[in-house]
């Protein structure tokens, strides 16, 4: 096993990220993931996703070098004190693990997997891939893994695929569950409604100011739990300093103090993002032109609360919708939202496109109703009476008190 630094476009941005790379010696079979860092939530995450691909555990060792996810400290020969989490992972899996010698003594020890490296970097990261997430990315390796099974390996007469039906039985059988390779902390939220995670910080709703959350740090996303209720949810950082701050995090505060929007960092990072869109921004403008800075500023965090109860799109097409009838306000977008919503809904269940809604008229349609026919016939029936109430006019107040 190693890790290996490639270049990836994500979400339009050029990111340098590590390749986790996993080869069974015999067969050639292989095992590729992309993670932001090389902690040792990537290390042990790569290693269930490997074991889950093989079906199984090499029945005698791993090579690797001294990485600081396992190796705490190298000691004389191939003796190693291991990390107490390494050596936990180890035992709940029950394989072995060897070290190679440090330096260029120890460089011919794990070849294979070096090679496997820079095959599969040539191969699939040339030219750099693009895409919105390492998730996603990550699914596109795993075809590609499974691709390879019909590869032939140099001088060998065999492909990868005949070799590794010969060499799977051999693999040791999978523990029942599962090991948990997230990392768990219980920091407390600052005065900004931020956490601090190793050297960066994340946001969290400001209600949780100045109390401690519990985290679940794993390879690629960081979780953020009040209770057991989850808070909240950011790609992890790793660059030092860094900060990941969720505008909806803050709408209560800055529905109070609406001055503080303008120069906010969150929002600067929701519009690198993408999700405060240029709709959003043309119904503040709207609004603020309209009804002034304070109150326009606090019509649209009122139409950013919406996305909590409603998906981004629909939020965005009420908010068009609205602005093209003239109105800037929230309970106009929220009703056109839901417009929206029960259009898309009424066309997915007849299989056919939403019709678009043909204008109102501009006044009300006069209905004029049938006059009664004189040829209809007599009615018999006497006329209606309600003589038999008038005993209750005439009572005295004192009879009826006494009945009650």
């Amino acid at each position: 096993m190693d890790f290996g630094e490639v270049t990836v476009r994500l979400a339009g941005e050029l990111s340098r990220c590590f390749l986790f790379a996993f080869r069974l010696s015999y067969s050639g079979r292989a095992c590729h993931r992309v993670y932001a860092s090389q902690a040792q939530e990537a290390f042990l995450e790569g290693h269930v996703a490997a074991f889950g691909v093989m079906g199984g555990l090499p029945y005698a060792q791993v090579r690797y070098d001294n990485l600081s996810p396992a190796v705490a400290k190298v000691l004389t020969g191939r003796n190693r004190t291991e990390t107490a989490r390494w050596l936990s992972f180890r035992a709940h899996y029950g394989f072995e693990a060897f070290y190679c010698v440090p330096g260029q003594e120890g460089a011919h020890e794990k070849g294979g997997v070096e090679g496997e490296i820079g095959r599969f970097r040539r191969r699939w990261f040339v030219p750099v891939p693009a895409e919105a997430s390492l998730a996603e990315l990550d699914a596109r390796l795993a075809e590609a893994d499974a691709g390879e099974d019909v590869r032939h390996i140099d001088q060998r007469l065999s492909v990868v695929g005949e070799d590794f039906a010969v060499e799977a039985p051999f693999l040791l059988p999978l523990p029942a569950e599962a090991f948990d390779t997230a990392a768990t902390a219980w920091p407390r939220v600052d005065r900004y409604a931020r956490i601090a995670v190793g050297k960066c910080r994340y946001s969290v709703p400001a209600r949780l100011i100045d109390a401690r959350v519990r985290v679940r740090l794993s390879a690629n996303q960081l979780e953020v739990y009040d209770g057991s209720r989850l808070a909240a949810v950011h790609p992890r950082l790793t660059a030092a300093g860094a900060e990941r701050l969720d505008l909806d995090h803050y709408l209560e505060i800055l529905l109070r103090k609406p001055g503080a929007l303008p120069g906010a960092a969150a929002l600067a990072q929701a519009r690198a993002g993408g999700a405060f869109t240029a709709a959003h921004q043309a119904f503040w403008d709207r609004a603020r032109a309209r009804n002034g800075d304070a109150a326009g500023t606090r019509a649209l965090i009122e139409v950013l609360l919406l996305h909590r109860r409603m998906p981004a799109g629909q939020v965005t097409a009420g908010i068009s919708a609205a602005l093209a009838a003239g109105s800037c306000s929230p309970d106009v977008v929220a009703i056109e939202a839901r417009k929206h919503a029960a259009g898309q809904a009424g066309g997915q269940a007849s299989g056919q496109p939403w019709p678009a809604l043909r204008p109102r008229p501009s006044r009300a349609a006069v209905v004029t109703l049938p006059r009664r026919s004189p040829d209809l016939p007599a009615d018999p029936r006497p006329a209606p009476s309600v003589a038999a109430y008038d005993q209750l006019l005439t009572e005295p107040p004192a009879a009826r008190a006494g009945s009650t």
